[in-house]
């Protein structure tokens, strides 16, 4: 069984989807990080454009983001000041970003210049998470205990404009959550990632944060960075499709949950391990993809000549004659996916509670 996507104007299984999207949530809510990095390749894979993978993905990412720092916003684990100045950054990176990205539509190059930014981020990513993950479990083998430095200082330490964030107990510079705001934003708007790879390592080790502040502000700097980059592919290149959020984002929903099930009672060093092996793996695909698969593809592609049905003519004629709206409705149909997601999940859990306090 195969959906038409009337946006992205190409046919997709939703159970391929909707499979490939539980997975990298499982892998979200195993290890913390965000999946764009993961599914977005997926879909390109699948067929999809990679300039509307990108731009669906982001919008995938906002409800997800949004589900997870409703959950922090009600546990008060959020560093608001913290996380608007890092957004403050955001907002600059993925205006660049997304004129980047509008340079290299422009010329035609937009599908090369995303499969080579993926390429080679996952290849230093998966090689960085492979060498960590190796040592630690070699560590655990031995038994060794290493002492780390409490504080490391570096050059973005002594940038001007400090300021006190109390709920982080930092006197830190105001450049430094901005700046490191702004390289998030840009790599966002570019590969349709929320870059919960780079913030949160950079708000742990460089901005110093309490590690229980770190995954909520991180989830809100990621709604608001990924309401910009939706908002900005919708409105510029009409590229959100509604029925492929619809259904990244109830199978991401449903993996984040189970992810962070199995993280309460596993050891991750052995399976971040494999999740970086996957990486490299990924990225070696798209390189092969991006280098050896063109031919292929010239005689694979079909000009698909179809009748839409109600829906997906609505959906089209919506974002071809009101962009502006359309992005605005695509934004906040992602925040009602995600709130939704986020009570429903305190249900549960209040429900299975008051069930074992009765038992």
């Amino acid at each position: 069984m195969e959906v038409f996507l009337p946006i992205a104007q190409v046919f997709v299984n939703p159970i391929e989807i909707l499979f490939l999207s539980a997975i990298v949530g499982v892998l979200s809510g195993l290890f913390g990080v965000g999946g764009g990095f993961l599914m977005t390749p997926f879909l390109i894979f699948l067929g999809v454009p990679p300039a509307y993978a990108v731009a669906n993905e982001a919008n995938n990412i906002l409800a997800t983001s949004v589900s997870g720092s409703t959950t922090h916003y009600l546990k008060n684990t959020l560093d608001y000041k913290m996380g608007l100045m890092i957004v403050i950054g955001g907002t600059i990176g993925t205006s660049l970003g997304i004129y980047t990205f509008t340079y290299f539509k422009g010329i035609g190059k937009i599908d090369t210049v995303i499969s080579l930014a993926y390429m080679y981020i996952l290849a230093i990513i998966g090689t960085l998470m492979l060498v960590e993950s190796l040592g630690e479990i070699d560590k655990a083998k031995k038994n060794l205990l290493i002492k780390k430095k409490l504080h490391v200082h570096y050059w973005i330490h002594g940038l001007p404009f400090r300021m006190r964030f109390p709920k982080s107990k930092l006197y830190e510079s105001a450049f430094t959550p901005i700046i490191i705001g702004l390289l998030v934003g840009f790599i966002a708007a570019i590969m349709g990632i929320g870059g919960a790879f780079i913030l949160v390592p950079a708000m742990i080790y460089i901005i110093k944060m309490p590690t229980k502040l770190v995954p909520g502000t991180s989830l809100f700097v990621t709604i608001f960075v990924s309401v910009i980059v939706t908002f900005l592919h919708s409105f510029n290149y009409g590229s959100i499709d509604l029925m492929l959020v619809f259904m990244l984002v109830i199978g991401s929903i449903i993996g984040v949950q189970l992810g962070q099930k199995l993280g309460e009672r596993i050891n991750s060093s052995g399976l971040r391990a494999l999740l970086a092996i996957l990486l490299l793996i990924v990225g070696i695909a798209i390189a092969y993809d991006s280098f050896f698969a063109e031919e292929i593809q010239k005689e694979t592609v079909k000009v698909l000549n179809t009748e839409l049905n109600f829906f997906s003519l609505f959906i089209k004629q919506f974002s071809e004659e009101m962009p502006f709206f359309y992005g605005l409705f695509s934004i906040m149909f992602a925040v009602f996916l995600g709130v939704a997601a986020a009570f429903i999940r305190r249900f549960i859990s209040n429900f299975k509670n008051k069930m074992s306090v009765k038992s």
